[in-house]
C-alpha cells in the first residue's frame, strides 16, 4: 500500500505487517461459537429479482451439533435459510435498498443462547456507468489496500474485515472557502489492475448522520468533502473504506480513515457570567484572595486559538489607589495588591475584566469583557459609643419589668450586623443584680430595666456603670474608647407598701373544747414604710366556723365559740383563718395573714352503735348480729369500747345477750329460740377508752321477720315492720299540707268569684243612687190601691200566658205615640242569673241615651230578674199624703232624670 501525503512522497512498506496478519490466521487455540465476522459488507446488484440469492453469512458452532435458527431484522425484504444464505423477498432497486444495516440473529434452540452480526448493503453500478467514469485525478494523496488473494468462487461470499492497517489521519481545515466538492485523498487497491473494483466509505459523515459530508467515487476511489467543516461541531470523522468486485465480493479488508478538522481562531472568549459578584473584608492585607472569573473559548484549547489571558481593564472608584486589585492572567483569580480597604469610605468596587485568546496577543487575539463587582464587607473596626456620659431615670419601689432609662449609642459599622448590634453590660453599682440592660433590636438602644424589686427603705438612689460592646469582638488592633462607658443615675420613688405578717402562716397548737372568750395569740403585721408614720388596723377576712375575733388595734385573737376538732371545717386536725392588716396611708395598703390552729383531740364525743338498724329472723342462726361503735374522737379517746345491755326495760336482758368480740366489735344474739315479728329497739351502753371515759346509750333498731332458707325476709310483716324513715314521713306530711293549702285557695277563689257575680247585679250602691229602685214598666196603675198584680209573674215572666200579652200597638193614653219605642237589649227567655247584672247595665245605658224616654214613672219591661231581689217589693214604698212632709231637694243632685221629680214633689202648692 502506498500513501501520498502533502508534497512529499512517503512509501510505507507494510508487507511485514501483512505477513504478521497472515500468520495470525492460524488455528485459534480455543473455539468459540458465533459468526465469523462482526460486520459484513455485501454488494447488491442495481436490479434484484424476487427469490434471488444475495449473500451468505457463516456461523461457527464448534462442533456442538445444536440446532441454530437464523432471523433477520427486515423479514419483509429478506429471508435467511438454515445454511446462512440470504434471499430477496421482493425486487430491490437502488431507491428501495435499505440504508440501515441488516441485523442477523442466530439462536440456539437448545439453550436459547443467541449471537448477532450486522450486514452493510451497497449497490453494484451498471456497465454504462463504469464506462463513463471520469479519469483519475492526478496529484491526490493515495491510500493503497494491501495485496491479498481472495476466493470469489461462491456467490456473494463475504470477506473478513481486518483492522491491521493504521492510516495516518487526514487534516482538513475548518471553515474552508474553496470550491466544493473538494478532493481529499484517493483510495486504491493493487487488485484494480486485474479486475474492476468498486470503492465505498461508511461511517458518520458518509452513510451515517450527518450524511452527505464525505463522498467517494466508486471507480476512481477519490474521497471528497462536500461542505465546509466546523471543528466546534465535530472535531474529527472516523470512516471505513471498502473495496469490492463487481459481484459484491470483498477483495480488501476495510481500512480506517480518520479525518481531523483543523481548528481556526473563529470564536471569541465567552465569560460564564457577564457580571461577577465577590466580596472582601475591609482592612484586608495585600494578597488576599477575592474571587475567580472564568471565560471559555470554543476553539481548540490545545492551540493558541483557545489559550486565554485575563487582565483588569479599569477600576471604579480609584480610591484610595487605582490599583487596589490584580488578576492572575491565566487562572482569573483576583486578589488585593494594596492596603486601605475601608467599607465606611468605599463600600464597593467595580472592575472591568478582559479575556483575550491567542495567549493574550492584542493584534491577532479575539477579546471579550465582563464586570466584576467586589463588595467590601464590614468588620468590627468601630466600637459603639454612647451619645452622653450620664443618663438619668427614676422608678417606684417594688416595681419590676419597668424600663427606667434608654441608653443610645452610635456605631459606624454596617447596621443590623453583628459588628453594629450593641450589647450592654453593668459593670458597677448593682451588686444585688436588680437591673439589666437588654438591647432594643430595632433602635439598638439599651433599655435599663428593673428585674428585682427595689426597696426605698434600703436604697434611695442607684449609680450604675454601663459598658457597650458589640456582639462580635473588635478587630485586631482596635480598642474601646472612653465613650463606650456611661453612668446611669436612678432615683427610687417611695410608695405606700402593704403591711406583712411574720411569720405567715402562723401555726399554733391548742386543745379542742376551748371555751368562748379565750385568748389564743397575738397576730400582728409589720409596716415596711419606716419613713411614714402610719397605724395598722386588723380585721377578720376568713373564718369559716366563725370561731375567732381579732382586736382591731392590737391584733390579739380570742375565741367567740368553742373550738371543736370534729367540726367539718377542720381538715386533718387543722383549722385555718385569714386576717387582713390595713395601714392608714394614701391610698391605704393592706396585707393578709393566715393563722393555722392545730387542734389536739380530747375525749368530748361519746360513742354510738353502728349500724343503727339491722334485721334478724324469727329463728336466728347461732351467729347473731355483729355491731361496732363509732366515736368522733381519735385514739386513745376512742376504742377499744365496752358493750353492755341496759337494765331497762327488763325484757332486754331477758331476751337478748351481747358478747364482745374485740376492742371495737361485739355480737348481739337472742337468748330465746323464737321471737315474734316486729321492730325492737335494743338499748346498748357503749363506753370509750378516754382518760375520762364517756358512755352513751345507743338504741339498735332490730327488725325481726320471717326468713327463707337464704336468710332473707319474705313475709308481709317484714315490709310493714320496715316502716318509713323520718325523712319519708316528713316528705309525706309536707305533700299533704301543700295539697290542703291548694284546696283552700281554690275554695276561697270560688267564693270570691260568686261574690263578684252577685255584686254585678247592683250597678250603683243603693246608698248613693236610687235609680236601680225606679223601674219603667208598661203600666203605672192607679196607685197602691189598684195594684192587684200578681208579682210572681214579674219574677217568672216565662210563666205568663200568651193570651195575657198585650198586642202590638195597644198603648196607654199617657204614652207618647209620636216616636218609635227604643230598642232595648233582647235577652234569652231564661238567662243565667250571673248575667242579670250585665243585662240591667246595658238596658240602663240604652234608656239614658233614649231621647223619647219620659221623665215620669213608667213601667219598664225586663226579662226574668231572678229570685231573691235585694230591692224588695215596690208595694213596700209608703206614699205620704202630703208632699210637704218630705224635703225632695236632694233629688236635684241625682241628675236630670230626677230633677223633674224634684220640681213635682218638692215644689210649692202652686
Amino acid at each position: 500500500m502506498y500513501l501520498y501525503e502533502g508534497r512529499g512522497l512517503l512509501l510505507l512498506t507494510l508487507f511485514a505487517a501483512l505477513q504478521i496478519a497472515t500468520e495470525g490466521r492460524g488455528t485459534l487455540p480455543l473455539c468459540r461459537p458465533g459468526f465469523s465476522e462482526d460486520v459484513y459488507v455485501a454488494v447488491v446488484p442495481e436490479s434484484t429479482e424476487k427469490g434471488q440469492p444475495l449473500f451468505n453469512v457463516k456461523f461457527v458452532n464448534c462442533g456442538q451439533g445444536g440446532l441454530v435458527r437464523f432471523e433477520c431484522s427486515n423479514p419483509s425484504d429478506f429471508r435467511i435459510e438454515a445454511d446462512g444464505v440470504v434471499y430477496a423477498l421482493r425486487p430491490l432497486t437502488l431507491s428501495t435498498l435499505p440504508t440501515v444495516p441488516l441485523v442477523i440473529v442466530a439462536r440456539d434452540e437448545t439453550n436459547q443462547q443467541q449471537w448477532q452480526t450486522q450486514v452493510r448493503l451497497t449497490w453494484l453500478p451498471s456497465q454504462t456507468e463504469q464506462s463513463g467514469e471520469k479519469a483519475l485525478s492526478q496529484g491526490l494523496q493515495e491510500i493503497w489496500f494491501p495485496s491479498r488473494q481472495t476466493d470469489s468462487s461462491s456467490i456473494g461470499q463475504l470477506k473478513r474485515m481486518k483492522r491491521d492497517w493504521v492510516i495516518p489521519p487526514i487534516n482538513v481545515p475548518e471553515n474552508s472557502r474553496g470550491e466544493f466538492p473538494q478532493d481529499l485523498v484517493r483510495i486504491r487497491s493493487d487488485n484494480d489492475k486485474n479486475r474492476s473494483l468498486r470503492y465505498s466509505v461508511t461511517g458518520p459523515g458518509a452513510d451515517q448522520p450527518p450524511t452527505g459530508i464525505f463522498i467517494i467515487h466508486p471507480i476512481s476511489g477519490e474521497l471528497s468533502v462536500m461542505k465546509p467543516l466546523d471543528r466546534e461541531h465535530i472535531s474529527n470523522f472516523h470512516l471505513r473504506a471498502h473495496a469490492v468486485d463487481l459481484n459484491g465480493n470483498q477483495v480488501e479488508s476495510p481500512i480506517d480513515i480518520v479525518i481531523n478538522v483543523i481548528d481556526m481562531n473563529d470564536n471569541r472568549p465567552e465569560f460564564i457570567h457577564q457580571i461577577w459578584n465577590g466580596s472582601v473584608p475591609e482592612g484586608s492585607k495585600p494578597g488576599t484572595f477575592v474571587m475567580t472569573v472564568t471565560s471559555v473559548d470554543k476553539d481548540d484549547p490545545k492551540t493558541a486559538n483557545g489559550m486565554l489571558r485575563y487582565k483588569i481593564g479599569s477600576q471604579n472608584p480609584e480610591s484610595p489607589t487605582s490599583n487596589m486589585f490584580t488578576i492572575n492572567n491565566k487562572t482569573g483569580d483576583i486578589i488585593t495588591v494594596a492596603a486601605g480597604l475601608d467599607r465606611e469610605k468605599v463600600p464597593q468596587y467595580t472592575l472591568i475584566i478582559q479575556a483575550t485568546d491567542m495567549e493574550g496577543n492584542p493584534m491577532y487575539g479575539l477579546s471579550n469583557t465582563a464586570t466584576a463587582v467586589i463588595r467590601v464587607t464590614d468588620i468590627n473596626d468601630n466600637p459603639p459609643e454612647f451619645t452622653a456620659e450620664m443618663f438619668f431615670g427614676e422608678v417606684p419601689e417594688n416595681r419590676v419589668n419597668v424600663i427606667v432609662a434608654n441608653l443610645t449609642v452610635t456605631d459606624k459599622d454596617q447596621p443590623n450586623t453583628l459588628a453594629w448590634k450593641a450589647v450592654y453590660k453593668i459593670t458597677g453599682g448593682d451588686p444585688t443584680g436588680r437591673f439589666s440592660v437588654p438591647t432594643d433590636p430595632t433602635t439598638n438602644e439599651g433599655l435599663v430595666t428593673v428585674v428585682k424589686p427595689i426597696d426605698y427603705e434600703i436604697s434611695r438612689t442607684y449609680m450604675l456603670t454601663v459598658v457597650a460592646v458589640n456582639e462580635v469582638s473588635l478587630a485586631r488592633g482596635i480598642y474601646s474608647p472612653r465613650q463606650s462607658t456611661a453612668t446611669v443615675s436612678i432615683r427610687v420613688i417611695d410608695v405606700n407598701e402593704s403591711p406583712y405578717f411574720d411569720p405567715n402562716p402562723k401555726l399554733i397548737k391548742l386543745e379542742e373544747g376551748m371555751l368562748a372568750e379565750s385568748s389564743l395569740t397575738t397576730f400582728t403585721a409589720q409596716d415596711p414604710d419606716r419613713f411614714m408614720q402610719q397605724s395598722i388596723r386588723y380585721t377578720r377576712l376568713s373564718d369559716p366556723a366563725n370561731w375567732l375575733r381579732i382586736d382591731a388595734n392590737t391584733g390579739r385573737i380570742t375565741t367567740i365559740a368553742v373550738l371543736d376538732r370534729e367540726s367539718p371545717y377542720v381538715k386533718d386536725n387543722m383549722y385555718s383563718a385569714t386576717f387582713l392588716a390595713s395601714d392608714s396611708g394614701v391610698p391605704p395598703a393592706s396585707g393578709t395573714g393566715t393563722l393555722q390552729i392545730s387542734l389536739l383531740d380530747i375525749n368530748d364525743n361519746a360513742p354510738h352503735v353502728y349500724p343503727q338498724e339491722t334485721e334478724m329472723c324469727k329463728k336466728p342462726e347461732p351467729n347473731g348480729i355483729n355491731i361496732t361503735a363509732l366515736d368522733g374522737d381519735l385514739n386513745p379517746n376512742a376504742g377499744p369500747f365496752a358493750f353492755e345491755l341496759a337494765n331497762r326495760p327488763a325484757d332486754v336482758r331477758r331476751n337478748w345477750t351481747i358478747t364482745r368480740l374485740s376492742g371495737d366489735y361485739a355480737q348481739l344474739s337472742l337468748k330465746i329460740g323464737f321471737l315474734e315479728s316486729g321492730i325492737y329497739e335494743i338499748p346498748i351502753i357503749i363506753t370509750d377508752s378516754g382518760n375520762l371515759p364517756m358512755s352513751n346509750t345507743s338504741y339498735l333498731r332490730v327488725k325481726v321477720c320471717q326468713c327463707d332458707h337464704n336468710g332473707d325476709c319474705t313475709d308481709q310483716q317484714h315490709i310493714i315492720a320496715a316502716g318509713l324513715g323520718t325523712g319519708a314521713i316528713i316528705a309525706i306530711l309536707l305533700c299533704i299540707i301543700i295539697l290542703l293549702i291548694l284546696v283552700l285557695l281554690f275554695v276561697v277563689w270560688m267564693k270570691r268569684r260568686d261574690k263578684e257575680r252577685q255584686a254585678k247585679q247592683l250597678l250603683i250602691d243603693p246608698e248613693d243612687d236610687v235609680r236601680d229602685n225606679i223601674l219603667k214598666y208598661d203600666e203605672e196603675g192607679g196607685g197602691e190601691e189598684d195594684q192587684d198584680y200578681d208579682l210572681s209573674q214579674l219574677q217568672q215572666p216565662d210563666t205568663i200566658e200568651p193570651d195575657t200579652i198585650k198586642p202590638v200597638g195597644i198603648r196607654r193614653m199617657d204614652e207618647r205615640p209620636l216616636h218609635p219605642e227604643p230598642q232595648y237589649p233582647i235577652r234569652s227567655a231564661a238567662p243565667h242569673p250571673g248575667d242579670i247584672g250585665d243585662f240591667i247595665n246595658e238596658g240602663l245605658k240604652a234608656a239614658d241615651n233614649d231621647p223619647t224616654a219620659p221623665p215620669y214613672d213608667s213601667l219598664l219591661v225586663f226579662d226574668y230578674e231572678g229570685s231573691g231581689s235585694t230591692a224588695g217589693s215596690l208595694s213596700s214604698l209608703n206614699s205620704s199624703s202630703s208632699g210637704g212632709d218630705q224635703d225632695y231637694d236632694y233629688l236635684n243632685d241625682w241628675g236630670p232624670r230626677f230633677r223633674k221629680l224634684a220640681d213635682m214633689y218638692g215644689g210649692s202648692d202652686d
